[in-house]
């Protein structure tokens, strides 16, 4: 399932929903309207239609969120972890470095965050599930480095793309991370590594999180 990022809907996620058809899966919008934030956005239903999901393939369900949408995606996933395969996250504003934050982080924080929820839960602790966060350092709207996660379990990763924030959905080398990640059975599940022709297509070796103030210069 894809989720929209801020201001967006399923329709802008057409494209990458076609290439993953075309490898031969079941991509599914998800269903909400346009993503405006936690004031606009049932969790509950989003997290029904993810049981929905689940139960109707039979099969565990992988969550790709856009920046807010990455959001949303972890949050489900650490409600309902027994119904999530893995979450990919692309540009999206999860990392407890804030203090590189931009005033358009700030918006986002603000958008995000329910009555009573903590900033841990919601900006930096990944779900118990493999979890692949997706950044580039040309971003353009957000500072890449909120969009680190840190390491939570030995399943998490960060990997660096060359591309802009809106563009991430539209980007073929994401598209090429999340079919490998895709085809990648969970019991042989390790870091995302650059081969073959692809090798050069991304610019350094993925980097793994190992602790919380390990971050990439």
């Amino acid at each position: 399932m894809i989720i929209p990022g801020f201001a967006g809907d399923d329709t802008y996620n057409m494209p990458l929903s076609f290439f993953l058809r075309r490898l031969g899966y079941h991509a599914v919008g998800w269903k909400q309207g346009r993503n405006l934030g936690h004031s606009t956005v049932d969790p509950q239903s989003l997290g029904m239609r993810v049981a929905k999901l689940n139960e109707h393939e039979g099969r565990k369900i992988t969550l790709i969120g856009h920046s807010l949408g990455g959001v949303f995606a972890r949050e489900v996933a650490r409600e309902h972890p027994e119904r999530i395969r893995q979450v990919i996250t692309l540009a999206s504003p999860i990392g407890i470095q804030r203090d590189h934050a931009s005033g358009l982080n700030a918006v986002y924080a603000r958008l995000n965050r329910e009555p009573g929820q903590t900033d841990e839960s919601l900006w930096h602790l990944p779900p118990p599930v493999p979890t692949t966060a997706v950044y580039s350092r040309t971003d353009g709207i957000l500072d890449w480095r909120v969009s680190l996660q840190s390491s939570g379990h030995d399943q998490t990763e960060n990997v660096e793309v060359y591309g802009s924030h809106n563009g991430m959905t539209l980007n073929p080398m994401v598209w090429a991370l999340i079919a490998n990640r895709l085809a990648t059975p969970l019991d042989k599940w390790r870091p995302f590594k650059r081969r073959g022709v692809l090798y050069w297509a991304y610019p350094k070796p993925a980097w793994q999180a190992t602790a919380l103030n390990c971050y990439p210069d």
